[in-house]
């Protein structure tokens, strides 16, 4: 346990050590986002490459504390081509079809070293299916909950925490030590991501998220007490991924390509209803925090308070899906109260 807090702890000061020279890089060499007044709505130009320190952090954290077997070794490639992919892409030099394709070689690592679901009951070709599309999801609903300052990084600590308990109690170390490393690079890079945001994590960091949570949640044993508890992972997870298929939804709706920026997020949705930036990202922080307990419950409890569980769950998130889509964002404005408004404004939407 010693280990594990080190590994966390280490992970935390090189990230608050690199993340400024990374912004400093981003700044050098004019990797920057800039306003376009139709989705990004910061008042400057604000750096990226704060992907690139989260991953520097967590790969020499693991490093210093962590011995690479095998299947770790194969996420760390995986998670390496991600962060290359996510880099180039934020020179905008990249096309949705390329950028998935990119994805796609990634999760082809995962698999081709070891790393994918295995469900007993299941031929290996639909184990294999459900790796990649498991995969494709966690990593782009990471990259599309990315629209505040601290909301993707934020959720992603929480996330990772609930899925360390899960390693913790299992005792797979492996698992364990790579999320603390993952946790501790976050926290550090949310110290100049919080409002207002001085650097951006970019696509590299918002990818790397979704592909180490999807990798890590993906190999932890859920199912010794009954099958109800293979949901888990997708409770822990379930704030980013109810946010995609909240967004996927309504874009379907209006006729759009779920690719293209819109504000159809939740987080976007919850602003036009009167909340502030830092009041929507702790309601995020809540909702992770509460569907992360409910995962835990479903693991622990018997089968039928489970499906119970579940199913009280989905009616809510169902519920609450409903009362967003009646918020009227065709105004393209955000209702801003007195407080919402500050000297320096980062908010962005829709980045993708």
């Amino acid at each position: 346990m010693i280990l594990l807090i080190l590994t966390f702890v280490v992970a935390m000061l090189l990230s608050i050590y690199g993340v400024p020279i990374a912004r400093r890089a981003a700044l050098k060499f004019g990797i920057v986002d800039n306003p376009d007044g139709r989705l990004k709505h910061q008042r400057e130009p604000v750096p990226y490459l704060g992907g690139l320190a989260i991953y520097l952090a967590f790969l020499v954290s693991l490093a210093f504390t962590f011995e690479f077997r095998q299947d770790v070794l194969g996420i760390v490639l995986s998670g390496t081509l991600i962060v290359m992919l996510g880099l180039i892409d934020d020179f905008g030099v990249l096309s949705p079809g390329t950028k998935l394709a990119g994805q796609f070689l990634a999760v082809f690592v995962l698999i081709k070293s070891g790393i994918r679901i295995e469900i007993a009951s299941l031929p290996d070709w639909v184990d294999v299916v459900l790796t990649v599309f498991w995969m494709i999801g966690i990593i782009n609903a990471f990259n599309l909950l990315d629209i505040m300052d601290g909301l993707s990084a934020g959720v992603g600590v929480i996330s990772a925490a609930f899925l360390c308990v899960v390693a913790i109690l299992n005792g797979d170390q492996a698992i364990a030590f790579m999320l603390a490393a993952l946790m501790g690079s976050l926290l550090g890079f949310l110290r100049y991501n919080w409002r207002p945001a001085s650097i951006y994590m970019g696509d590299s960091g918002a990818m790397f998220i979704g592909l180490m949570l999807g990798a890590l949640s993906m190999i932890g044993k859920y199912t010794t007490g009954h099958s109800v508890s293979l949901l888990t992972p997708v409770l822990i997870l379930g704030m980013p991924i109810f946010d995609t298929l909240f967004v996927m939804y309504i874009r379907f709706l209006r006729g759009l390509p779920v690719f293209l920026g819109s504000p159809d997020h939740l987080a976007i949705r919850l602003r036009h209803w009167g909340l502030s930036v830092t009041q929507v990202v702790l309601l995020s922080y809540l909702g992770a925090a509460l569907l992360g307990g409910i995962g835990l419950l479903v693991m622990a409890v018997p089968q039928d308070l489970a499906v119970v569980l579940s199913g009280v769950t989905v009616l809510c998130l169902a519920v609450a899906a409903v009362a967003l889509t009646r918020v009227n964002v065709s105004t393209g404005t955000v209702a801003m109260s007195a407080e919402a408004v500050p000297a320096r404004s980062t908010e962005r939407t829709g980045v993708v």
